[in-house]
């Protein structure tokens, strides 16, 4: 399997160009001023707060990030998890899978597309902060992000439309080589206001050995802000890890709609 210059694997060991996909954009810049966190205060002090929370900044982007206490096991945070990406995801999709023909094999297309350029839910409209982290072969890619409300509920009944449309379909890449993808919905816990879960797997070769990708995938809306995730490689996909960054990750993002930081130890988080 070969890599893109500059850009190395993402999901898989880097022996192995199959990584993830799972999520989105690269990490926004922000102004980490005090004026930041004091427009958050004055917001969180008021009743209203609850139901209208704060604009995401780049600072609360960053703070509802999970960190590497959140996570149980050896997970290590990397520093270019920005540059991740996965060359088993890029493919052409064959048509003739589909029984529907193009309507459903544009939306696995866009499925591939948008798990290898990591904007699972579309671009962000507003603020957004990435992470990855690493434990052995497998990778976590990690994003709290903005997003324009109309939007995000069509992204979101896209997502829970795949597991039917997208059920097994194959991708060819530039040297002819197929994989096979199939598609299946995956269950998260029940937090935030809106989830969607799935579990992808590739099926290919790598230097000509036969090999299966599996991650899953997990999105979590928070008023018009969203987590997004991927997590996974060649053993397979963690599910206690999908289970703890699903609920600890969204008590951080709505601690940050609170207007407070979210506390180094996860289990002082309410």
């Amino acid at each position: 399997m070969t890599h893109r210059p500059a850009r190395p694997f993402r999901v898989l060991a880097p022996a192995l160009a199959v990584g993830v996909l799972l999520t989105t954009a690269a990490c926004s810049a922000g102004d980490d001023s005090g004026s930041d966190r004091a427009d958050t205060a004055d917001i969180s002090s008021s009743p209203l707060a609850q139901e209208s929370p704060a604009a995401l900044t780049a600072a609360g982007a960053r703070a509802a990030l999970v960190t590497e206490a959140d996570l149980e096991g050896d997970w290590n945070q990397v520093k270019n998890a920005a540059t991740w990406r996965d060359s088993l995801l890029v493919g052409k999709v064959d048509v003739a899978d589909f029984l529907t023909g193009k309507a459903d094999a544009a939306d696995c297309q866009k499925l591939l597309d948008r798990l290898y350029s990591d904007d699972l839910l579309g671009k962000p409209s507003g603020a957004s902060a990435l992470t990855g982290f690493e434990e052995g072969e497998s990778r976590l890619l990690y994003q709290v992000a903005a997003y324009d409300k109309a939007k995000l509920n069509t992204s979101f009944a896209w997502l829970k439309s795949l597991p039917v449309k997208c059920d097994q379909f194959t991708a060819t890449d530039s040297s002819g080589a197929r994989r096979t993808v199939q598609v299946t919905e995956s269950s998260l816990p029940k937090v935030g206001d809106a989830r969607q879960g799935l579990q992808v797997t590739v099926q290919g070769n790598s230097g000509g050995t036969p090999t299966t990708l599996t991650l899953d995938v997990a999105a979590l809306r928070v008023g018009t802000d969203a987590i997004t995730f991927t997590n996974g490689g060649l053993g397979g996909a963690d599910g206690d890890t999908t289970e703890q960054a699903s609920k600890l990750g969204t008590a951080r993002l709505k601690e940050v709609h609170a207007g407070r930081t979210p506390a180094a130890d996860p289990n002082e988080i309410d």
